[in-house]
Formats: C-alpha cells, structure tokens, sequence
C-alpha cells in the first residue's frame, strides 16, 4: 500500500494555465483542468479561476496584486501542473517561481497527456 492510498493523501496542485485573451474559452480549460487534477486524485488550486471572481483582471494595480498573492499561495502548493502549449506572461512568471523554488512541475498538453519537458 503506497501512502498515497494508505493515508488518504492528495497533493496539492497549482493549476497553471492560460487566462488572458480569450477569458471565456481559458476559464473553460482551466476548470476542465481542475477537474482533471481532482480525477487524479489531486487537489487543484487555480487562482485565475478564483481572483478574477473578485479582483480587475484589466487594472493592473489588481493584476499586480493578484501575481502576488498567486506567488504567495505557490508556495503552498505541492506540486504545479502546466497545461497546454501556450505560455503566457503570467504563466511564464509562475513557472519560473516554481523553478526557483524547485517546486515539482508536471506538464500536460491540450487533451490533458502527461508529456516530458
């Protein structure tokens, strides 16, 4: 029995994905992600579904402030999951955190396959 099974346990997961551009279709993916994540027995965590909620995407003070409480909760997280083959700006800022941190970093393409990077 692994610990996984044998506590129950599940990492949590930063859900890094597009945003920006076209909000309607990402907003879609992203939660098409996290429910992907939560199948895999995982627990997401993907700020651009929760901050936009709330917080001015378009204001750039806001977006400022919300790059900086996504670092913040980052840092909480397991793991990182990257979904797709576009990285945005904000994506790229991420992951490059998660790389400084050496924080696990898995990579899924469109149809949510594990690929290497």
């Amino acid at each position: 029995m692994t610990k996984k099974q044998e506590h129950n346990y599940r990492p949590l997961v930063y859900i890094c994905s597009p945003y920006s551009l076209d909000v309607e279709r990402n907003t879609k993916r992203a939660r098409e992600f996290c429910r992907f994540a939560l199948e895999e027995d995982a627990i997401p965590f993907a700020p651009h579904l929760l901050f936009p909620q709330f917080m001015d995407d378009d204001n750039p003070e806001e977006r400022e402030l919300a790059m900086r409480f996504n670092k913040i909760m980052q840092g909480k997280c397991d793991e990182m999951w990257v979904l797709g083959n576009y990285i945005s700006e904000g994506m790229r800022r991420e992951i490059s955190i998660a790389q400084k941190r050496r924080q696990y970093i898995r990579w899924f393409d469109i149809n949510f396959q594990e690929v290497a990077k």
